[in-house]
């Protein structure tokens, strides 16, 4: 890898910043003051520092957002801010993307990453990984309901989904939580309205193997590091 890549990937600045660095010698590579900021270098064996300060190097990095209603998961929209405007300025040069989607109107567990491979999985129907919504309903799901969910029900526009599992909690007001192998769009919503039920409010709270934590506010994020990639 080029030590001006690194570099750049790590945050330390623009490729014109990181040219003046090392002609400026702050920039060593093994204890050595590097002379050309796009010399090879191996990103794992290495050590680079700038002003002697190490440089640590990650080319994947993954964040759990508990993102709030009113924002879009996309990288960029021209009528509505996205979740990556509530990426924090530390992470901004990793070029991050949300995995899939929440519709702009619910809440919850997103992950943002620059692993394209990881998100490629996370989605794929082939590897059926799971997600688990929060639901507040207008009326009382029953257990009819979770008979036609785990028979898998046909929603609005004629697709038949696979089995889900639907979880009566009805604690304060009509309430369910609902796991599903699949994401299509206004998917939960569709299910419930197929029922005969309207969602009021949707929260994503698992995905996959990642469970929303209580205590994360609405907006802001905490790394992960994923054990199945």
């Amino acid at each position: 890898m080029r030590l001006d890549k690194l570099l750049g990937n790590s945050g330390v600045g623009s490729r014109k910043d990181i040219k003046t660095m090392v002609k400026s010698g702050v920039v060593t590579v093994n204890g050595e003051i590097a002379r050309k900021s796009d010399m090879q270098i191996n990103e794992n064996a290495d050590t680079v520092c700038v002003n002697g300060e190490p440089v640590i190097y990650r080319e994947f990095i993954y964040l759990m957002l508990n993102k709030p209603a009113g924002y879009i998961s996309a990288t960029e929209d021209f009528k509505y801010p996205t979740v990556i405007d509530l990426v924090p300025e530390e992470y901004s040069h990793f070029n991050l993307f949300p995995v899939g989607r929440l519709d702009i109107d619910t809440e919850g567990l997103l992950i943002l990453t620059n692993d394209g491979a990881y998100a490629h999985n996370m989605l794929s129907p082939k590897k059926h990984v799971y997600k688990t919504y929060y639901a507040k309903l207008d009326a009382l799901a029953t257990e009819d309901d979770i008979k036609r969910f785990a028979e898998g029900i046909t929603i609005e526009g004629g697709y038949t989904c696979k089995e889900a599992e639907l979880t009566l909690l009805h604690e304060e007001e009509p309430s369910a939580l609902v796991r599903i192998c699949e994401g299509k769009f206004h998917q939960v919503k569709l299910m419930f309205k197929a029922v005969g039920k309207t969602v009021t409010y949707l929260k994503r709270v698992k995905f996959g193997e990642f469970d929303l934590p209580d205590d994360l506010p609405l907006g802001d994020m905490i790394e992960v590091e994923p054990t199945i990639k």
